[in-house]
């Protein structure tokens, strides 16, 4: 399956009462998905929201094997997005009096964070979810070898949230806490600790009754240990090697898309839905979601654009025409997603690339080419 497949985008969608500058727009839109299509991605899934209405735009396949198209509104593997609905959690949990920002980790799960250095008396809540603890990511444990056949050996096995964090612990902090910035999901994976052990229930049922059912979000789910996609959707595609086949990886990596730090699921526009209430204040109160957007600099060498910061579950990226866009981006094998939102949540967007290559140009044109989508789709006046 190393084929790629032929040029041709299919076709977007508008509804809304679209204008001519809108039927411009969903051209452009259409005109930036086929350029990531030709970038080398085998299919492209993307959503704009507005004040005027939605347009859709898709290109390439959704199956290499039958050159299926990518469905519209398919479910898709949000991946570290997931991570924004958590922190959304906790900060409810900060504007309910039930934790604050400042508390340390020690004081919530006691002994957890200890070991080969690691101090949770010097991580804050706060460190935790804008990934300035120093934390060791505990995914290079459980992906030790970058092969297909590590894929296939272990994609089926699951730890808990305490193993993965006791693996972290074998190693010694990145960084004195507090002092410097690297992503991390061991972060979240405490994160989701935190709210159990805050609230008594699981993360996932956390997001559930907080987030995705206030919001009607009813395509977007965590689902746990569950390995398939709801119908519809466009495969997954992995390729291990530079030059090697596009591996078929639609069924998750289950030693790290189990957890907190990215196993939801759901569909662009629930995720769009979600962005803009956030974006609009529907979920946090004022001051907590002033928090959320208060961003630390995001070192160069990183893989974000120059100009980025941290907040605590958001990313603030710079755009072209002035100011900055709230999101989060999310990749596993054979996909990266992107969720963006103006800071006014008047428009929002959803990005899916459903193959990931493994030679590192390839990768750099493919990024470049969503950059650039996402930078015009948000960037064009109402």
């Amino acid at each position: 399956m190393s084929a790629l497949p032929a040029a041709g985008g299919a076709a977007s969608a508008a509804s809304g009462g679209a204008t001519a500058p809108y039927d411009s727009a969903d051209r452009a839109l259409q005109r930036d998905a086929d350029a990531l299509r030709d970038a080398g991605v085998t299919g492209v899934s993307v959503r704009l929201d507005t004040s005027h209405g939605s347009l859709t735009a898709r290109s390439g396949v959704g199956d290499l094997d039958s050159g299926r198209p990518v469905p519209e509104n398919g479910h898709l593997r949000l991946g570290s997005i997931t991570k924004t609905f958590v922190a959304t959690v906790v900060l409810q949990l900060v504007d309910e009096k039930r934790l604050t920002l400042d508390q340390t980790v020690e004081e919530i799960l006691p002994g957890v964070v200890s070991g080969a250095g690691n101090d949770g008396r010097a991580i804050t809540v706060r460190d935790l979810l804008r990934h300035t603890s120093g934390l060791h990511d505990y995914t290079g444990d459980v992906f030790p070898e970058q092969n297909a056949e590590t894929y296939f050996a272990n994609r089926w096995r699951g730890y808990r949230p305490a193993q993965l964090v006791a693996m972290a612990m074998r190693h010694a902090p990145d960084f004195t806490p507090g002092t410097d910035w690297a992503y991390s999901n061991t972060n979240y994976v405490l994160a989701g600790m935190i709210i159990e052990k805050v609230t008594g229930r699981a993360w996932e049922q956390q997001v559930q009754s907080r987030i995705l059912r206030p919001l009607k979000l009813r395509h977007t789910r965590a689902p746990g240990v569950s390995p398939l996609l709801p119908r519809p959707y466009a495969a997954n595609y992995q390729q291990f090697a530079p030059g090697g086949p596009f591996i078929d990886t639609t069924i998750p990596y289950r030693p790290f898309d189990d957890g907190a730090d990215g196993s939801m699921t759901g569909t662009a526009r629930d995720l769009n839905r979600f962005l803009s209430a956030l974006s609009r204040g529907k979920l946090l109160k004022p001051a907590t979601l002033a928090a959320m957007r208060t961003t630390v600099p995001v070192p160069d060498g990183h893989g974000h654009p120059a100009g980025t910061g941290d907040g605590l579950g958001l990313f603030s990226t710079p755009l072209s025409c002035g100011g900055g866009y709230l999101g989060h981006g999310g990749s596993g094998f054979g996909y990266v997603m992107r969720g963006a939102a103006t800071v006014d949540g008047r428009r929002t967007l959803t990005v899916a690339a459903h193959s990931r290559p493994a030679d590192p140009d390839a990768a750099a044109r493919q990024e470049d080419a969503m950059r650039t989508l996402i930078d015009n789709a948000l960037c064009r006046g109402e």
